[in-house]
């Protein structure tokens, strides 16, 4: 093992590869298919031990995730899970943790499903865009049918066997513009403490690959992911910090206090987290399985060395190589970074290619915010819990109310609009 390999990386397993028992109208990877035509898309057992026996030698951590996905990895069936589980056990390393994570829409589970969830700690992601209405929008079966039904009975299965699950919600044009409905539906109804929330910018072209500059009537804009994660921010902080756990609030309170960030999407430069099809072929992003992203195949190349490539720093380095000036400059850069590169579709005010889709939001966002992290993180650093933030708040809140119990109609507003009180926060109240 050379000097130059990673420490560790993380792999995107695709053991059926692109094929789903469900029909989402955005799903980006459902025309991978076409990529392996007169494929089974199933992965056998001689592969499966090569790349669970590779993967875990090229870790040189003491924590090891397995990360199955799709399509809709449970379509593999359970014994090829069962066999999966075996040969983890057979080449775990001594003193080595091996944990295992899979994303599901949820549809095929069932009792067996449940328990063998609980009984190997897997950790389920749970695909769910809200209530009933919003997400069948999109999240519709082979029949064009809404799969709303079908997922809420693998959730009362995962519940039934406390299974440790968390929820992933696309935001997309038919579900951003309800965002305290979405998240309360996960909060109150589906009893989830752990939350995703992932744009959907669907490139509209005829590949399915990263191209062009166009996006389909699907694709959240920019505002409106920004304006979807400030109102649900700002419930959060005030009711639940400290109870529920939405990645992206996480990961931009580690931003406030210096560390890398832990999404690859926000990190200064990528490349470690890899994507690997069904018959072996790896590729350099789950997003980029595409001809011209393939390192190779782990039948003819170790799998180490093809995360270790030329090509894949070369992948990995040019995120933050293409950063335009625009982003460089920017003053919330330490916590986006210029965002994931498949999104890098406009152009800068002063006419630089590069700039991500989705940078009106992120701005947007990330200043919103500021305050709030910054409580947050300095009470961390005094090793106090960032969950004061909901009395910090609350405090500001009443201060606030004070204030304005004693302002005339015609007064400047207290909270520094420079609008009369009448036509801001007094004709709110």
């Amino acid at each position: 093992m050379t000097v130059d390999t990673p420490p560790a990386f993380h792999v995107m397993l695709k053991p059926r590869g692109a094929i789903c028992n469900l029909d989402c109208k955005y799903c980006f990877f459902l025309s991978k298919e076409n990529l392996y035509p007169n494929s089974s898309f199933r992965m056998d057992d001689g592969l499966l031990e090569k790349y669970t026996r590779q993967y875990i030698e090229a870790q040189r951590v003491s924590e090891v995730t397995f990360a199955w996905q799709g399509g809709e990895p449970t379509l593999m069936g359970l014994d090829f899970f069962k066999r999966a589980m075996e040969f983890q056990q057979k080449y775990r390393k001594p003193g080595m943790r091996i944990d295992n994570a899979l994303q599901t829409n949820g549809a095929t589970l069932d009792d067996d499903w449940g328990r063998f969830f609980h009984e190997h700690n897997f950790l389920i992601g749970l695909s769910v865009d809200g209530p009933r209405d919003l997400h069948n929008a999109y999240r519709i079966n082979k029949g064009g049918a809404g799969s709303f039904d079908q997922v809420m009975r693998g959730w009362e299965y995962l519940k039934k066997h406390r299974v440790e699950f968390n929820i992933l919600c696309t935001v997309h044009a038919a579900n951003a513009n309800h965002p305290l409905e979405v998240y309360r539906f996960f909060r109150d109804e589906l009893k989830t403490q752990f939350v995703q929330f992932i744009p959907i910018v669907e490139r509209d072209n005829e590949t399915g690959f990263q191209e062009g500059n166009k996006v389909t009537n699907r694709s959240v804009t920019g505002k409106q992911y920004g304006d979807f994660l400030i109102a649900i921010f700002d419930e959060w902080a005030r009711r639940d910090a400290g109870r529920t756990y939405v990645q992206i609030f996480d990961v931009a309170l580690g931003a406030w206090l210096g560390q890398e960030p832990s999404l690859c999407i926000f990190r200064p430069t990528c490349g470690d987290a890899l994507a690997m099809e069904h018959n072996g072929d790896l590729f350099s992003c789950d997003h980029f399985v595409e001809p011209n992203y393939r390192l190779g195949n782990i039948k003819e190349i170790p799998l180490v060395e093809m995360a270790a490539a030329d090509q894949q720093k070369q992948f990995g380095q040019a995120k933050k190589d293409t950063l335009p000036r625009y982003c460089r400059e920017c003053e919330v850069r330490f916590a986006c970074n210029g965002g994931c590169p498949k999104n890098r579709i406009l152009h800068t005010p002063d006419g630089e290619p590069g700039l991500n889709y989705l940078c009106e939001g992120y701005k947007a966002f990330f200043t919103h915010i500021d305050q709030p992290m910054r409580f947050m993180a300095n009470e961390l650093r005094h090793q106090r819990p960032p969950a004061n933030i909901m009395g910090y708040l609350a405090q500001q809140e009443a201060e606030r109310q004070q204030q304005f119990a004693r302002v005339r109609r015609n007064d400047p507003c207290p909270c520094g609009s420079g609008r009369k009180f009448k036509h801001c926060h007094g004709r709110r109240s």
